[in-house]
């Protein structure tokens, strides 16, 4: 048997479909949250090389950065914060205080500040990297539940809780959030025609902009805090389209699909300013005219992707479209799987 010493990862990119910002803690805390979201074939990846040496190198790829460090607890300050995060709780909580000497690589398929839930499914990915290299009893909800306390609580990251289930379980997933740090993945049962469907009707388009997510996070969080009657029920809507959109998923009905999305995207923007700006509006209004019924923007808002739902049919005029007006636009694949890691003799 050989002794493996290299391990890779990839966890995927999710987009949300509904409730988005329910999953925010205190609203999830003192209401409960929901949302709908599903992964799709682009990823996060990590890579992670035992080492003989006294420091730890982590490596951006698609960062272009490079930082090394002693062994003992890394510093997590700087663009390493979650490797260093991740390294830092493994070393504390399963190995006993230990540091050793490794070389950990990641790179994301998406640009920085895309809504696509990127930095929580990188700390998924190298959460479960780490799982693998040393055989630790570690479960999906476990993997989120630790890659969420790592982003939440040790780094003190502005975010919500659906990107780390969505990365760690894969699929479209129900997601509920209650009170007491309980979540319960509900993964849904879709026919193979509404998957067609889907796959074929879901366009994504970059806006050009990097989004810069706690502003918007923030402003909602304190919203929530201070009770705002707008802003709450702008929550529970959101709440109540992610129930109806899975079950107008469940039913394959599409035109109740486009019409959730398309109140869900008008309480999105009810929850907080600078949800949507200029660009986004213009892409939506382009997007309107040449075959798209329904799109919201993925993640916080602000910026990074927005999704659209099309006409099949229309995708190659929308396409055209949108990149006229600076938009970089794509199709999605959908996958099934979560994150995966591997021992790997590359």
């Amino acid at each position: 048997m050989q002794n493996f010493r290299n391990f890779r990862s990839r966890a995927p990119l999710r987009l949300g479909l509904a409730g988005g910002g329910t999953d925010l803690s205190p609203y999830s805390d003192l209401y409960g949250g929901a949302v709908l979201n599903l992964t799709i074939g682009r990823y996060a990846n990590a890579s992670l090389k035992l080492t003989e040496s006294d420091t730890v190198r982590i490596n951006s790829l698609d960062g272009g950065y490079s930082d090394e460090f002693p062994v003992g607890r890394l510093p997590i300050n700087g663009p390493h914060a979650l490797a260093a995060g991740v390294y830092n709780r493994i070393v504390k909580d399963y190995l006993h205080g230990q540091g050793f000497g490794a070389e950990i690589c990641t790179s994301i398929d998406a640009p920085q500040g895309s809504g696509l839930g990127a930095s929580s499914a990188l700390t998924v990915a190298l959460v479960d990297v780490f799982r693998v290299a040393f055989g630790l009893p570690l479960g999906e909800y476990d993997v989120a539940h630790l890659a969420f306390e790592i982003e939440r609580l040790d780094l003190g990251l502005a975010g919500g809780k659906q990107d780390q289930y969505a990365a760690s379980f894969g699929g479209i997933n129900f997601i509920e959030f209650l009170a007491q740090d309980r979540v319960i993945v509900n993964p849904l049962r879709i026919s193979e025609s509404m998957l067609n469907d889907l796959q074929a009707a879901i366009v994504i388009c970059f806006s050009g902009q990097s989004r810069a997510s706690e502003t918007v996070i923030k402003a909602q969080v304190s919203s929530i805090t201070a009770e705002d009657p707008v802003v709450l029920a702008s929550l529970h809507k959101l709440k109540e389209d992610a129930r109806e959109m899975k079950l107008a998923l469940s039913r394959g009905d599409f035109s109740a699909l486009a019409r959730v999305l398309n109140e869900s995207w008008k309480a999105k923007k009810a929850t907080a300013q600078g949800v949507s700006n200029a660009q986004i509006d213009q892409l939506w209004e382009i997007a309107h005219r040449n075959g798209a019924f329904a799109g919201k923007v993925s993640g916080a808002g602000g910026g990074g992707f927005v999704m659209f739902l099309v006409d099949p049919d229309a995708r190659t005029r929308l396409f055209g479209a949108l990149a006229q007006a600076g938009g970089v636009p794509d199709g999605i694949t959908l996958t099934s799987k979560g994150v995966e890691s591997w021992p790997t003799r590359i």
